[in-house]
């Protein structure tokens, strides 16, 4: 379960409320659109898609499912990421023209499924290309030893 211990010792937990908690810290940063913002009530729609749609897909492949089991895991995934391409075949990112804690979670996602050889399609192979090229991406990808 993901899980975030704040300075003062309180414990935050799940994806979703964590990256909007990160993102309200730094409003600047544009990774959260502004709270009451219609804007913001699609930022929750994607970071609730992408946890109960996608990231729970993945449980089954990492508590080891083989043949059938997997075959079925994966062509979940596969629909559920055929779903975001629909987005992502028209615009930059979830949200529009601007990355948000949504794509950072999409990110992941895709990071998973490359790690565990779940094919992609062109359309989120390049997203997740441009979007691994971003700066703070590349950084972060680096402090947690995924890239050199």
């Amino acid at each position: 379960m993901p899980a975030l211990v704040l300075d003062d010792g309180r414990l935050l937990t799940e994806g979703p409320a964590i990256v909007q908690y990160l993102a309200d810290r730094n409003p600047e940063s544009g990774l959260a659109p502004k709270c009451g913002s219609f804007e913001r009530y699609k930022l929750q729609e994607w970071l609730t898609y992408i946890n109960g749609e996608i990231h729970k897909a993945f449980g089954p492949l990492f508590h080891g499912a083989s043949g059938d089991a997997r075959k079925h895991t994966v062509e979940t995934i596969e629909k559920k990421f055929a779903f975001v391409e629909k987005t992502l075949g028209t615009q930059p990112y979830l949200l529009g023209d601007g990355f948000t804690a949504a794509d950072a979670y999409f990110f992941v996602m895709l990071t998973w499924a490359r790690k565990m050889h779940i094919a992609v399609s062109p359309v989120l192979s390049q997203w997740f290309d441009r979007v691994a090229a971003r700066p703070n991406v590349r950084e972060a990808m680096q402090q947690e030893g995924l890239v050199k």
